[in-house]
């Protein structure tokens, strides 16, 4: 059930024999439960497997190289349907690294990507602030020219592989302009001096977060990514790839919570017969099943027009704000098909349930994706 939509003519032969290959390797290799004990030997562990079996060859491209957005849709979401723990290390990957990619020099990506797509080294993005999160141009975090190089100060937060990561691509305010205008981007090496994880942060899904703080920290000027103040321009860029791709692995975790609520349905003994035959639980089930492939068509479409090279401003949104908060309906109505069940701690709808509610916030919340969706209505039509 869930390969069928490999059908669809957003794909070529390559994405299909991509999807199927992987779908048969995590089969072997991943269990959807992770344990929470050491989050970051796990994710680091899970780097290296994805990086030795080559799919994150996919979530970086070297000079003059694409990024093909329906390859990394399809393997992030069939990584979210069998482990959401790897699929959040191998979008980190991309989305750490995706910044050198787009726009780096040779030499930067000579140094970084090679290192990335073997699961050697791992990559963050660091945005995000206390008092800038959804309003990038609120950022405070600053670079200050000094000689040959810039001089960090302030903080970043909510940083995904913060504290593991080898390397940060960082934005922060160099103030040739106001605003959004006024910002660059850095690749901002671990351990340097005046880098410190200020904070390891656990919220209900466990994955590595942390709070960094920089104090008087040099960064030499050919770590800058772009030219000044274009920093900005860095991140709608890296974010435009990597928004479809989060709305693809809620559809992964939807299309889980699917299945085990179908597989419930069947076994589940209920007034004599079984709950699947009760009329509630299929007008569910269709519900459920809808809003699946709704999902999966505003994906692959925002996928498909990004790598024909047209705009996706509106159509990213629309994904990501459908299939996250789809996906969130779909999974809570797993959960309820399940019981009592559905609630306790281990079973794979109740993992479901804690992995599905951040991909609403970050990355551009749903509030935030109605808003980009509504202006560009009143502007474009």
């Amino acid at each position: 059930m869930h390969l069928k939509h490999l059908a669809w003519p957003f794909f070529g032969d390559e994405h299909r024999a991509l999807a199927r290959e992987l779908d048969a390797w995590c089969a072997t290799h991943l269990d959807h439960a992770h344990g929470e004990d050491d989050v970051d030997a796990q994710c680091r562990q899970l780097v290296k497997a994805l990086g030795a079996a080559g799919w994150l060859n996919h979530a970086v491209a070297g000079e003059g190289e694409a990024i093909d957005t329906r390859a990394i849709c399809l393997l992030r979401e069939t990584l979210a349907r069998y482990n959401g723990l790897a699929d959040f290390a191998f979008a980190m990957q991309g989305l750490g690294s995706g910044a050198i990619s787009l726009m780096g020099t040779p030499a930067q990506r000579e140094r970084y990507l090679p290192r990335v797509a073997r699961g050697e080294a791992l990559a963050a993005f660091a945005l995000s602030e206390p008092e800038a999160g959804s309003d990038v141009a609120a950022m405070q975090c600053s670079a200050t020219e000094d000689g040959d190089s810039y001089v960090l100060n302030g903080e970043k937060t909510w940083i995904s592989n913060g504290g593991i990561a080898d390397f940060y691509v960082l934005f922060a305010r160099t103030g040739e302009a106001p605003g959004s205008r006024g910002i660059s981007a850095f690749i901002v090496d671990a351990g340097l001096p005046g880098f410190e994880i200020a904070e390891r942060i656990e919220v209900i899904a466990p994955h590595p977060l942390a709070r960094l703080k920089f104090t008087n920290c040099r960064v030499p000027k050919s770590q800058m990514i772009g030219t000044p103040g274009e920093g900005f321009k860095v991140a709608m860029r890296t974010l435009d790839v990597f928004r479809t791709s989060v709305a693809a692995a809620a559809l992964g975790f939807a299309r889980r919570a699917l299945q085990e609520g179908l597989r419930q349905a069947h076994e589940r003994p209920m007034f004599g017969a079984t709950l699947a035959d009760l009329p509630l639980t299929q007008a569910k089930l269709a519900d459920m099943a809808c809003t699946v492939d709704s999902s999966a068509l505003l994906v692959y479409r925002a996928a498909w027009q990004r790598d024909q090279g047209l705009n996706i401003t509106r159509e990213a949104a629309m994904a990501k704000l459908m299939a996250t908060e789809g996906a969130q309906q779909v999974i809570d109505a797993a959960v309820q098909l399940h019981g009592g069940r559905g609630v306790r701690r281990g079973e794979i709808v109740e993992s479901l349930y804690r992995e599905i509610r951040a991909l609403r916030i970050y990355e551009g919340a749903s509030e935030v994706q109605q808003l980009i969706i509504g202006r560009d209505l009143l502007k474009n039509g």
